[in-house]
């Protein structure tokens, strides 16, 4: 039988909604340093093992999508909130950021970094936001974990299983911190996020510099939401 790759979209979209976006570090604009005060994870839950982050984090996220209406039908708005109160304590978003940036992370100033940092969350946000619809009758499984026990930096691979079709291989690149595991990468159909997009970011600061990028991000942005409207 003839195997059918999954809808890159709607993959990238389970990938966001269980795990993606985002930790704003202390980098990020005071209105989001507030929002993840009020959302600090518990001890208990910064002391898990990474692949056990990984699955309770995925099946809760997943779990609300499936209780929310307002999820189902894309709401960036609500979807939004979702990021700020359930994904948000658990991603290293300014080092995703920094990441997918490159060598021009360095030319930025601060000013500069903080708006990378959310141009960048909105893009992802807005790009995947209408696929989370599609997501909500997956249950995440965890693959086997290959790594020492005193490793900082690992890869947890899961499958995220449909009620019908074949599962969809998901693997997340995680750091510890003093603050527990955080998550930083993402990878969907053998394609890491933060590569995908550092190829494109590269060229643009290239062309026109970090301000170049951000312009670049600001008008993605709008035009997405133009599109929603």
């Amino acid at each position: 039988m003839k195997s059918i790759r999954p809808n890159p979209a709607v993959t990238l979209a389970v990938t966001f909604a269980t795990a993606l976006a985002t930790s704003l570090a202390l980098t990020t604009p005071v209105a989001a340093q507030t929002a993840a005060a009020a959302t600090v994870p518990s001890a208990a839950a910064t002391q898990k093992a990474p692949e056990v982050l990984v699955r309770d984090l995925s099946n809760e996220v997943l779990e609300t999508i499936r209780k929310d209406k307002s999820l189902q039908s894309g709401d960036p708005a609500r979807l939004n909130q979702l990021v700020d109160e359930k994904i948000l304590p658990h991603v290293d978003f300014e080092k995703m950021t920094r990441l997918a940036v490159g060598r021009g992370w360095r030319q930025a100033s601060a000013e500069q970094r903080q708006a990378l940092i959310r141009e960048f969350r909105t893009l992802l946000v807005r790009t995947y936001s209408g696929a989370v619809s599609q997501v909500s009758d997956h249950k995440v499984q965890l693959r086997p974990v290959r790594a020492a026990a005193n490793e900082t930096d690992v890869v947890v691979r899961t499958n995220a299983v449909p009620s019908r079709g074949d599962p969809l291989q998901l693997d997340y690149r995680l750091e510890k911190t003093d603050a527990g595991w955080k998550i930083y990468d993402v990878n969907v159909l053998g394609v890491w996020l933060v590569e995908n997009y550092r190829n494109t970011f590269s060229s643009e600061v290239n062309q026109g510099g970090i301000d170049g990028l951000i312009k670049s991000l600001v008008e993605r942005n709008k035009s997405l939401d133009s599109k929603k409207a």
